[in-house]
């Protein structure tokens, strides 16, 4: 691949993911447009890389949102990468999910993308060459107590990403699914940190994923999970769901005990 001629849509630029892969992009020559909601944390972002980036505010968890970044993405070359890394995590149970939790978490996780997608897929198709990533989670293939909305947004997102793939099969557009694990970022409450902490979980840095990610494409992978034992889980979860219940129910106690704990700050 030959990063220099590239023009890739970054979402969630402004997050702890979507800092480290733009800066490994743009280390590597990529031009950058950097999308998210907050104007002074992108421009900030966009002078501190090498390169000439470009910002997009606009909030993608609408279908509003999402055709203002399309319009405005109309002053910019043409995008040869899109990165959809844009996400949010609620965490509790489900009964103390709101409707806007609800609607959010599917907007922002699974409808973004697929919209996305739809409308950048016929320029990129008269490519040479194009590239997708979904960033997806272990949690897109292990349903995890009181993640149930990411869980289902991010188990939606491998799905659609899957029959992508197949779909584009012998085309020009090139489809990835990147799923890491638990990653020091905000999208973290500081009670997910303490339940990560307390439950053993290994933690991954921004970095490691954005250099995993660049991998990826580098090695045309379609799939990639990241981190160990996680990667072994998936593949359990998938054949023998009943061992990934067991090990998974046992934990159950501390889960909740932080996810009423998270709850109650909430309310505060």
């Amino acid at each position: 691949m030959n990063w220099a001629n590239q023009h890739c849509l970054l979402t969630g630029a402004s997050g702890g993911i979507g800092q480290a892969i733009a800066r490994t992009l743009a280390e590597s020559g990529v031009q950058l447009i950097l999308q998210g909601r907050n104007e002074q944390a992108l421009q900030a972002l966009a002078n501190s890389l090498p390169g000439t980036h470009q910002i997009v505010v606009a909030d993608i968890s609408s279908s509003q949102g999402r055709d203002e970044l399309i319009r405005q993405l109309a002053r910019f070359p043409a995008i040869s990468m899109l990165i959809n890394n844009a996400g949010i995590a609620p965490f509790g149970e489900l009964q103390s999910m709101s409707d806007e939790d609800l609607e959010q978490t599917i907007q922002t996780n699974l409808l973004a993308p697929m919209a996305l997608i739809r409308a950048l897929l016929p320029a990129m198709k008269k490519r040479s060459e194009a590239y997708i990533v979904n960033v997806g989670s272990t949690f897109g293939s292990i349903g995890f107590a009181c993640q149930s909305l990411y869980c289902a947004s991010k188990f939606g997102l491998r799905g659609f990403t899957e029959a992508l793939q197949r779909e584009l099969a012998g085309s020009s557009v090139n489809v990835f699914y990147l799923a890491p694990r638990a990653t020091q970022t905000t999208i973290n409450s500081d009670d997910v940190v303490a339940m990560n902490k307390a439950l053993g979980n290994q933690v991954d840095s921004p970095e490691l994923v954005a250099k995993a990610l660049k991998a990826q494409l580098q090695q045309g992978l379609r799939r990639k999970f990241i981190g160990f034992p996680e990667k072994l889980f998936v593949r359990i979860n998938g054949a023998f769901p009943s061992l990934v219940d067991n090990a998974l129910v046992k934990k159950l106690p501390i889960i909740k005990k932080f996810a009423a704990q998270h709850a109650k700050e909430i309310l505060v």
